[in-house]
């Protein structure tokens, strides 16, 4: 009891350390990049509407405030007791719930990829005794634990000396990698670093949906391409994405249209052909399905909001 106590103690003394850090180095809201290229800072002063991005791999620690993440039917919402890992690309929407221009939202997020991931199993002490076969979902929510967090804040301290960026940050961040491999989620990275295991295999499916979004798609040739078959295919890829291939692509071709439309290039019915629909109608249905409303009032409310923000 005593020990479980201290220990709550310094994860909110660090948490605290952590988030002074932050707010040191981002003055306004916004995702804020750093002289370290695979850390990023952010702050948000409110609560947010959801935003639709396909994340990539990363771990988030949120030092103040809290987030929801949705993916597919399922909602994963942290705060600083806690830290989110996505191990694969994965198109999600995020929202902000907890912030106020005292208590701003306050994150640190470091990308990561799976060679990082690879190279760190070759090490037997990264590698548990018993092999685990399972695919598992390739997004986490795990409770955040003091050498994870001891690891990070020294990585963000960094940022006040950058000439020791290029000697120390490389090793604080195969740290930090080491300590989320080592906890009780861990092989939800590790799995898509194991050459020719399913999570390896459903990692190059989701590179050609995201990288073909506009073609049909075929789960067969799909499947084909890595050795599989279609129903092993359907199968392992909803227990690491939460949805169907043909879901997967749906919520990409919808985002990739809703930044087509922010951007004024084109209208509805253009930019429903140049993401792969080949009906408008549908395409309206589906995306008001997704955003709450039909494209041209969506884009309107965007627009509006960003409006008011300025």
């Amino acid at each position: 009891m005593v020990s479980s106590l201290h220990m709550d103690n310094d994860v909110t003394r660090q948490m605290q350390e952590m988030a002074q850090l932050i707010g040191r180095f981002t003055l306004n809201d916004g995702i804020h990049a750093t002289a370290i290229p695979s850390l990023s800072l952010i702050r948000a002063s409110e609560i947010s509407q959801p935003i639709y991005s396909v994340h990539q791999p990363a771990l988030c620690i949120v030092a103040q405030g809290s987030k929801l993440v949705v993916l597919g039917r399922e909602s994963y919402t942290y705060d600083r007791t806690q830290y989110l890992v996505a191990s694969v690309n994965l198109p999600i929407s995020g929202q902000v719930v907890q912030a106020t221009a005292e208590k701003p939202y306050l994150c640190v997020r470091l990308d990561f990829d799976s060679n990082q991931i690879f190279d760190l199993i070759q090490s037997p002490a990264a590698m548990p005794s018993k092999s685990d076969n399972s695919t598992q979902r390739g997004l986490f929510v795990s409770s955040i634990k003091v050498p994870l967090l001891e690891a990070i804040i020294r990585l963000v301290r960094l940022l006040d000396t950058p000439e020791d960026i290029p000697i120390l940050a490389p090793l604080f961040i195969r740290e930090i990698l080491y300590r989320i491999i080592q906890d009780e989620h861990g092989h939800s990275i590790k799995q898509f670093a194991v050459q020719n295991s399913h999570a390896h295999h459903i990692a190059k499916v989701i590179e050609v949906i995201q990288s073909e979004y506009d073609k049909p798609l075929r789960v067969d040739q799909l499947a084909a391409m890595v050795n599989m078959s279609s129903s092993s295919l359907h199968y392992h890829f909803k227990a690491i994405t939460a949805m169907s291939p043909i879901q997967f692509q749906k919520q990409i071709r919808l985002q990739e249209a809703r930044s087509m439309l922010i951007a004024g290039s084109t209208d509805a019915a253009d930019a429903a052909f140049q993401v792969g629909y080949e009906s408008p109608s549908q395409f309206s249905r589906e995306y008001a399905r997704m955003y709450g409303l039909p494209p041209k009032s969506d884009i309107q409310r965007l627009r509006h909001t960003l409006q008011m923000e300025y």
